[in-house]
């Protein structure tokens, strides 16, 4: 099987040792943690099955959120978090997506770009929502940064998950139907006005091309019925990037191969690139250390959490407390909730035996 830690070891040596002077600090951290993850580089533990003598490692997982193998888990119960959060209404998600002729300067300055691109975003959408013209109140968005297209390409834009409606400080006021949520041209228009405004008080405004500011930006309005699909959309990207080991064809000493599919296709097409082009195109994903890519805004967000709270009373009126469960049923989730890993061949509890320590410190680049 072709996996991302192989391509990454047995070429990243070499492209490290070809663009290293420009390469970041946090591409160089990605690439090694992706290489050591679940090796013995990490350290892990031995276990042991009395029944059949039979012996298995688990080395421990290196919990980058740029690997393939890392944080499936997470994912599953950050979804399991946003559906206790959703409101009995329809949804829309919003896409915005900045132009392609911006996309070299978000590339060079990402920190600051994706921060606008989120505030931009997020603040056009709040101020055409007040208006009494269509929603006259407050709106709740939950925002996912993503930035790569299926063929690894380089396209940044934010989705947000939105509440067909709006909270008008005592009663929730339904969108005009279920096909429409704001216009779209005007959101296009007050989301470039704001991004523009925004990016003029930094250092790299005037390296974007002036026709940016007078081309359409695309904003991209879809219902998206209760909104529990397009969360299970959306909770993959939060917790991997650009690309898994399953879409991994081949690899050679000339190309790496991988599966994609077109936008609008069903079908699957093979894209080749040279082992140095595709190491490129994964790491342009990199996000910058610490940087946050989900954001919440309006209602959702965590300072609002009391308003949230009254508009679900809205929704359902609270129900009397039900009665505690027994001290028994409370112990016995505690007792289970992690249960022994089992043996492959004859479905036993397995033992631990030993710990295994990392062996060497986490790597650090120069």
């Amino acid at each position: 099987m072709v996996t991302l830690a192989a391509i990454f070891q047995q070429f990243g040596a070499a492209y490290r040792a070809e663009y290293g002077h420009s390469l970041l600090f946090s591409h160089q951290q990605a690439m090694q943690a992706i290489v050591q993850c679940r090796t013995a580089a990490l350290g892990g533990h031995v276990y042991g099955c009395a029944a059949c003598n039979h012996t298995e490692y688990r080395y421990h997982s290196c919990r980058n959120r740029h690997c393939p193998q890392c944080q499936g888990d997470k994912a599953h119960q950050w979804l399991e978090r946003q559906q206790e959060l959703l409101l009995p209404v329809p949804y829309f998600l919003l896409t915005f997506t900045l132009p392609a002729a911006l996309r070299p300067v978000a590339r060079s300055h990402q920190k600051l770009v994706y921060n606008l691109l989120f505030r931009a975003a997020a603040a056009a959408t709040q101020q055409l929502a007040h208006n009494p013209r269509w929603l006259g109140g407050d709106i709740g968005l939950l925002g996912v940064l993503h930035t790569w297209g299926r063929n690894l390409s380089y396209h940044p834009h934010v989705h947000f998950l939105v509440p067909a409606g709006a909270w008008d400080g005592q009663v929730w006021r339904y969108g005009r139907s279920h096909r429409f949520f704001l216009p779209v041209r005007a959101l296009s228009t007050l989301f470039r006005a704001k991004f523009r405004d925004a990016l003029q008080q930094a250092d790299c405004f005037d390296a974007v091309p002036s026709s940016v500011w007078s081309q359409d930006w695309v904003v991209h309005s879809q219902p998206v019925g209760r909104g529990i699909k397009a969360l299970r959309y959306l909770a993959p990207y939060i917790f991997r990037v650009a690309i898994s080991n399953k879409r991994l064809v081949a690899v050679s000493d000339d190309a790496v191969s991988f599966r994609f599919r077109p936008s609008g296709s069903r079908d699957w097409r093979l894209c080749n690139l040279s082992p140095f082009e595709f190491i490129r195109r994964f790491l342009q994903h990199v996000l910058p250390k610490g940087f946050v890519k989900v954001r919440y805004y309006g209602f959702f967000s965590p300072g609002q959490r009391h308003l949230l709270r009254q508009i679900i009373t809205w929704f359902s009126p609270p129900k009397p407390d039900a009665p505690p469960p027994p001290p028994e049923a409370v112990m016995a989730q505690i007792t289970t909730a992690q249960p022994a890993p089992s043996c492959p061949y004859c479905g036993q509890s397995l033992q631990l035996q030993q710990r295994l320590p990392p062996l060497k410190r986490r790597w650090q680049p120069p």
